[in-house]
């Protein structure tokens, strides 16, 4: 057994009534039984879904779901996303890294929990995200979403990075390319509805992870259309 799941598992006392729902789609044990603890803390119900998923996902309201990602997962992203009332859900992927859930870039995932799924990272990507899937939005500027970015520098250099966070001034992403602070680039990407956008931006920050961020430049009027793809995703 992993040592990290343990013997037994101390169940986590709810914090706050129920007030959103969270779809575990073909999770099996253990950690269907971590991901129900780590929501509940913050007031979120999970519901097991093991049959009749794309139906169930089109029909019923959910404020996000987590699916293990493989052969059946495009199906329920898919239903999902082209549903009334699941369009703008949350949806968490488990298993692989963010490189594999770029297949599903397209639906606009938007986190993976990493196999084996240990309770101190679940908790701490639940924490990160469940404002979000709570709609308390005042108080969640940046969108979590896993999708490719093409970057070109200044001196014609180009790379791909995989997006973390989103917002209307600026986004964090991780590439294998190094990047120096300071650096005047041109970011591409398409969300969702958001047809491909082209940005000048620059690196504002980076980590020794590989993970980097740039705000995008005031004087280019084509930001509006990402303030405005997430201003209607949050409104939705």
């Amino acid at each position: 057994m992993n040592k990290s799941l343990g013997t037994t598992l101390t169940p986590i006392p709810p914090s706050k009534k129920a007030s959103a729902r969270v779809a575990l789609v073909g999770l099996k044990e253990p950690a269907r039984m971590i991901l129900s603890d780590c929501f509940r803390q913050f007031g979120v119900e999970t519901v097991v879904m093991t049959a009749n998923v794309p139906e169930r996902l089109k029909k019923e309201k959910f404020e996000a779901c987590v699916l293990k990602l493989g052969p059946d997962a495009e199906a329920a992203m898919e239903s999902a996303r082209t549903s009334a009332s699941n369009s703008r859900m949350v949806i968490y992927g488990l298993g692989g890294n963010a490189q594999e859930a770029m297949r599903y870039s397209k639906y606009g995932i938007n986190a993976v929990f990493h196999e084996p799924l240990e309770r101190p990272a679940a908790l701490k990507l639940v924490r990160a995200t469940q404002m979000l899937v709570l709609h308390e939005f005042h108080r969640y500027v940046r969108i979590p979403v896993i999708t490719e970015i093409s970057i070109v520098t200044a001196d014609s250099r180009r790379f791909t990075a995989t997006s973390q966070e989103i917002s209307s001034g600026g986004m964090s992403m991780k590439s294998a390319e190094d990047v120096s602070v300071g650096t005047n680039v041109e970011i591409s990407f398409a969300l969702l509805t958001l047809p491909r956008t082209w940005v000048r931006s620059t690196v504002t920050w980076r980590k020794p992870d590989k993970t980097f961020g740039v705000r995008y430049d005031p004087q280019d009027d084509r930001r509006v259309r990402i303030k405005e793809w997430i201003d209607a995703y949050l409104e939705s």
